[in-house]
């Protein structure tokens, strides 16, 4: 009985390997200025939310996806709109574990 060539990939171009292995390496988040970061103003009596549902799901997403905790989520989601040339106001980490327990983070 003779022994089967072991299955294997001979790679001949380098660069385009490289750079493929680069590109795994890369990180993509879509920011939308047009998001509404600041909640509206609902009528009901009591304090109103100053950030929006879409703000309190963009922190806690990010801080599931990295397994933050959140301080370190506030201070990654500032330098993310610092980095997007956005001045908005990050959620204090108060603020996102008060949400957190009534919002779905959906991923």
């Amino acid at each position: 009985m003779s022994k089967s060539k072991p299955a294997g990939h001979r790679t001949t171009t380098w660069s385009a390997y490289n750079d493929a292995l680069r590109k795994r390496g890369s990180l993509l988040i879509w920011v939308e200025k047009e998001m509404a970061w600041h909640a509206p103003h609902e009528g009901r009596s009591g304090r109103p939310p100053v950030f929006s549902n879409a703000a309190i799901q963009f922190c806690l997403s990010l801080k599931v996806l990295f397994k933050l905790p959140l301080r370190q989520t506030v201070g990654m989601v500032a330098s993310l709109l610092r980095l997007a040339g956005l001045d908005w106001t990050v959620p204090d980490y108060s603020a996102l574990c008060r949400r957190q327990k009534t919002l779905k983070v959906q991923i």
